[in-house]
């Protein structure tokens, strides 16, 4: 298994990105002429691309099953175009990052291949980039996602944890007004979405994201959408992700 620091000018983001990824070879290296299929596995708030690597194991995980793992730096973004002119984080992650990987590594580009997952932060942006983007990627894994469009719209600036305030979801969504219906909204992108992606989420019954992530699961089943739904012992940790990366791993056609 290889572990590759790379660096890649974006231009939606106009700078260049820190990604590591880990990529299956053997002792000689790269595999020759191997395409493998693929997980875009994105990072919580506060983050960045090595939380997955210090956080959980999935660098072995990857190794046992084939599968290369691209984890890029996201910020505190949620993985959107924001309103910046230099913050298209969506276009970022769900169409330039994956065709520069598929140029650079030996990648698969066959849509059954190519999948998106995230941990809260990511896991929001796993579903609303594996939804907007539903061609590029045919499965999409939720872990402890932060379904916040709800919590942001009734915000206000009084809040004691400054990543609930108000302006700080102006700053990463813009106007507040727009944002249901819109791109960043899940439940939209769920009625549109052609095709329609296989989802897989995972909440922990102590994490304070679990009634968000059990409301989510019941608009998805009143809509018909497949939809594989776990709950288990844990709150918003490392030991909780740990765990369900690997239900996350054992649920995608590898």
């Amino acid at each position: 298994m290889a572990l590759l620091e790379i660096s890649l000018h974006s231009q939606a983001l106009k700078r260049t990105v820190n990604v590591t990824a880990i990529v299956p070879s053997d002792k000689e290296g790269l595999i020759p002429g191997q395409k493998f299929k693929t997980l875009y596995l994105l990072h919580g708030v506060y983050g960045n691309q090595y939380d997955w690597l210090s956080g959980t194991r999935i660098q072995r995980w990857a190794e046992e099953k084939n599968l290369a793992v691209i984890m890029p730096a996201g910020e505190n973004s949620f993985y959107v175009d924001g309103p910046g002119p230099f913050d298209k984080y969506s276009t970022y992650i769900g169409a330039e990052l994956v065709q520069q990987t598929r140029a650079l590594l030996p990648l698969s580009d066959k849509y059954e291949d190519t999948f998106i997952a995230g941990l809260s932060m990511g896991g929001y942006g796993a579903i609303v980039n594996g939804l907007k983007y539903c061609t590029t990627f045919s499965h999409i894994g939720l872990l402890s996602a932060a379904l916040i469009i709800e919590k942001a719209l009734k915000s206000t600036d009084d809040e004691p944890n400054p990543l609930s305030r108000r302006k700080m979801f102006i700053r990463v969504f813009g106007n507040l007004e727009a944002l249901k219906g819109s791109d960043k909204d899940y439940e939209a992108l769920i009625l549109k979405a052609d095709p329609m992606p296989q989802i897989y989420m995972a909440i922990g019954t102590k994490d304070s994201l679990l009634p968000a992530n059990r409301s989510y699961h019941q608009f998805l089943l009143a809509h018909h959408i497949p939809v594989t739904y776990e709950e288990g012992e844990g709150a918003h940790t490392w030991d909780f992700w740990d765990t369900y990366v690997q239900h996350l791993l054992a649920w995608l056609p590898l």
